[in-house]
């Protein structure tokens, strides 16, 4: 059986920066979890960061460009919490390697976990295209990265994976 790493805060844990979640309530994803599927990570708070924590944006890029050096994530405060990200991700990209996992469905607009698009770095809540730190390296290491707003299109990818294929049709 497959398996699917899901950012926590989707799950109901509550380890967003303001100490909140983003539960998300999708026959999908409870599916996944009824069936044992989901494996569930928060990179922020698996990097040492505290809940609650100032909010964190990429400056200078996105998730690749922190990964390659040229890009750092800061907090409100101006505090370089890039370290924490970097290590998070290490550690997403650790479990999905011991779990097996192929396919993952990340929180959207995150440092750590938004695949399509991200805060711009700016804190004036303003996106840009662009992966968060996590999503970028399990993208570079093989795994499918969706967002919450994609879980249909993430079990269709899973299922395509489970008959032998690489993935679904998109």
């Amino acid at each position: 059986m497959e398996r699917v790493l899901v950012s926590a805060c989707l799950l109901g844990c509550r380890v967003r920066y303001s100490g909140s979640d983003a539960r998300l309530k999708d026959a999908v994803l409870e599916r996944w979890v009824r069936e044992g599927r989901v494996v569930v990570l928060c990179p922020e708070v698996a990097g040492g960061l505290p809940v609650p924590r100032p909010p964190a944006e990429i400056r200078g890029g996105d998730g690749h460009a922190v990964l390659d050096g040229t890009a750092r994530v800061v907090d409100r405060r101006g505090r370089d919490v890039t370290a924490s990200f970097v290590e998070g991700a290490r550690l997403a990209l650790g479990a999905v390697r011991e779990s097996g996992v192929r396919v993952a469905v990340l929180k959207q607009k995150s440092p750590s976990c938004g695949s399509r698009r991200i805060y711009d770095g700016g804190f004036g809540g303003r996106l840009r295209e662009g992966a968060g730190v996590t999503a970028a390296l399990l993208e570079r290491s093989g795994v499918r990265v969706f967002g919450e707003d994609e879980v249909a299109e993430a079990d269709r990818y899973l299922r395509g994976l489970e008959r032998g294929g690489e993935g679904g049709m998109l």
